[in-house]
């Protein structure tokens, strides 16, 4: 099968829960697929690099990126020497491929041909010849030593720079903001990550699929449900195990459980950022009760570990179901209400209104994807373009937004909880009755893709094991990695005060691309 009247044959992986291709492809080949695809106008998805050296003798290292298609997900492998691993520079085509490409150099060697050749998950306790991916690199090894890290100038009279970060105010994730600015008014905007680097992809290495689904839930925890989802399915691929169709409605229940308590939280914080303190206590307040009747039903706030390999670890009787259509229903009522007084109250407007923009254009450009993307004009929603079950049965609609605003990334936000309540109550109705997990089973040098519409945006995992069956590369890939370069642009010809009121509105993970 070929895509793109490119020259590569792929070959369609079996099991999946949506279509996935796979092949392996010279440099020039991966380099002319790149650009018919962002000629194309489809998405880069994801890209990360593995050591291929205990596959066969001779063997190097491989680049690994995957392509959004419309018909599926299309995964390359590009093999690399040992001695010279390099690779085609893919960042002039999607912006967003150049901090995964500077990640691939720290963690396994491989360097592009091209873009940023700056650290990015590598800090001062990180020896520049230590690469945590590779095979014969020791369990640990760090030491201390100076750094001064080559942030890009912005020189000119009155112009002088703002350092924000890593360590905050409040008890957040770190991250380090260098503003440029003249007066009030931001020029440019660099970030710098890498302080939640927890060696995720290296603990995966020799764990059995079912050990992994913890480690995979805890990537980012406030997308743990997503996280759970994407690696049971490609679990599930490897393993050739449909899940019973009860818990597929079940985990969609807690999908979309988990989208509505983060815009729930979010909104509450962004009324907050604009001195609006009654919006803030009335959302925490809707989601405080939201996460409670989690714990209640489900044995978890967060709903981690509720989802695994083969199904699911929870069931829901009758009365739990009561309780969550009545809650929908009330906090629906609230939530309009609220909506109402945010539309109304000028102070906010005012604040909202054109503030953080991203045009469609640019959006489109920078690859913006899941709510960020949509408030931007750009028609994408996983459950919407490639649905697995149950989302091609309950056709969800997509929220979207042209102004590219802090008000239309809010718009958004209340779209998809009016349908996120809709679809609940449709999951609760028309669920299935049957069991609830199948066994999996161990499979020996395979590869299997998980891909789910989280409440962010969407969420990739990969799984390949080793001739024991176990790990032997697992790779999550958070939607933050596409979206943090288009912060940067949104704060640009903004005021400083304004700068995390636009954070908020996007609301990354930090956790999730530094892995």
């Amino acid at each position: 099968m070929r895509f793109l009247d490119q020259p590569i044959e792929f070959e369609s992986l079996p099991g999946h829960a949506i279509p996935v291709f796979a092949a392996r492809t010279t440099a020039d080949e991966l380099a002319a697929f790149c650009h018919a695809a962002h000629a194309a106008e489809r998405r880069l998805v994801a890209l990360w690099g593995s050591d291929e050296r205990d596959r066969e003798p001779g063997a190097g290292y491989a680049l690994h990126v995957a392509f959004d298609l419309a018909e599926g997900l299309v995964c390359l492998t590009l093999p690399t020497a040992p001695d010279q691993p390099v690779f085609p520079d893919m960042s002039p085509a999607f912006p967003a491929a150049d901090r995964m490409q500077r990640a691939v150099r720290d963690t396994i060697g491989a360097t592009s041909e091209g873009g940023d050749q700056r650290a990015w998950l590598r800090h001062a306790n990180w020896p520049e010849d230590y690469y945590p991916l590779r095979r014969d690199t020791p369990d640990a090894r760090f030491e201390t030593r100076n750094e001064d890290y080559p942030f890009v100038r912005v020189e000119g009279d009155g112009v002088h720079e703002v350092a924000v970060g890593p360590i905050h105010a409040g008890i957040i994730e770190p991250g380090h903001f260098r503003f440029s600015v003249m007066g009030e008014n931001v020029l440019r905007l660099e970030e710098r990550l890498g302080w939640k680097h927890k060696g995720i992809e290296r603990r995966f290495v020799g764990m059995a699929l079912a050990e992994g689904a913890r480690l995979a839930g805890r990537v980012s925890g406030d997308s743990t449900v997503a996280y759970a989802w994407a690696y049971s399915q490609a679990c599930e691929a490897i393993a050739d195990v449909t899940p019973p169709p009860r818990a597929r409605w079940l985990r969609a229940l807690l999908l979309e459980r988990e989208r509505v308590a983060n815009h729930l939280g979010d909104l509450g914080y962004l009324g907050n950022d604009v001195a609006l303190a009654f919006g803030l206590a009335q959302f925490l307040r809707l989601r405080e009760d939201w996460l409670r009747l989690n714990a209640k039903l489900f044995g978890h706030r967060l709903l981690m570990d509720r989802i695994v390999p083969g199904g699911v670890a929870i069931d829901l009787d009758a009365q739990g179901a009561e309780a969550i259509i009545d809650q929908c229903h009330a906090i629906e009522e609230d939530v309009r209400r609220l909506k109402s007084i945010y539309d109304e109250h000028a102070g906010l407007q005012d604040r909202f209104l054109t503030t953080g923009r991203i045009t469609p254009a640019l959006a489109r450009r920078l690859g913006i994807i899941g709510l960020a993307g949509r408030a931007s004009a750009q028609r994408w929603d996983l459950r919407c373009e490639h649905p697995c079950a149950p989302y091609d049965e309950l056709k969800p609609k997509m929220a979207i937004e042209r102004n590219g605003d802090v008000a239309a990334r809010a718009l958004v936000r209340f779209a998809e909880l009016g349908e996120a309540f809709r679809l609940v109550r449709k999951l609760i109705v028309d669920m299935p009755a049957g069991e609830l997990r199948r066994d999996l089973r161990s499979a020996p040098d395979k590869r299997g893709f998980g891909w789910v519409e989280g409440w962010r945006g969407d969420v990739l995992v990969a799984i390949e094991t080793g001739a024991d069956g176990k790990i032997r590369r697992g790779h999550c890939h958070d939607p933050s990695w596409q979206n943090w370069a288009a912060l940067e642009h949104a704060v640009i010809d903004n005021i400083v005060p304004d700068f995390p009121l636009i954070n908020k509105s996007f609301n990354l993970s930090y956790a999730g691309p530094d892995l």
